[in-house]
C-alpha cells in the first residue's frame, strides 16, 4: 500500500479557500482516481507543537493506493487537469511526497 502526501505549507502572503479545496478540487481528484484511490483524508491545520503558534501547514491531503503503479495509472492521464485547478483555491505550491505506508491501525 502506497499513501500520497500532498502538503501545503502555511506562511505569510499564501491563501487558501478551503471550501473550494473539498467540495471542487478534492471531489475532481476523487473522480478521476476512481477506484484506485482506496482512502482518502484532509486535515486542516489549526496549530502547531507549541501552544498557541501557527500550524506550519494550511492543509494535508492523504491518498491510499495499493501500488505507485497504481496511482501513476489513475493520476497521469488526468495530472494536468488536476494541477491546473491549484490556482483556482490557492497560491501555494504543494509538496507531494509518495510513501510505502509500513503501519496502519
Amino acid at each position: 500500500m502506497i499513501q500520497v502526501t500532498v502538503l501545503y505549507p502555511a506562511s505569510d502572503g499564501r491563501t487558501f479557500e478551503m471550501n473550494y479545496y473539498l467540495n471542487t478540487h478534492v471531489a475532481l481528484f476523487r473522480k478521476r482516481l476512481g477506484a484506485a484511490l482506496k482512502s482518502l483524508s484532509v486535515a486542516e491545520g489549526i496549530g502547531g507543537a507549541t501552544p498557541g503558534s501557527t500550524a506550519p501547514f494550511v492543509a494535508i491531503l492523504h491518498a491510499t493506493f495499493e501500488s505507485a503503479a497504481a496511482f501513476e495509472t489513475a493520476f497521469g492521464p488526468h495530472a494536468a487537469e488536476i494541477q491546473d485547478d491549484i490556482p483556482k483555491y490557492t497560491n501555494i505550491q504543494p509538496i507531494v511526497q509518495i510513501s510505502e505506508v509500513k503501519l496502519d491501525e
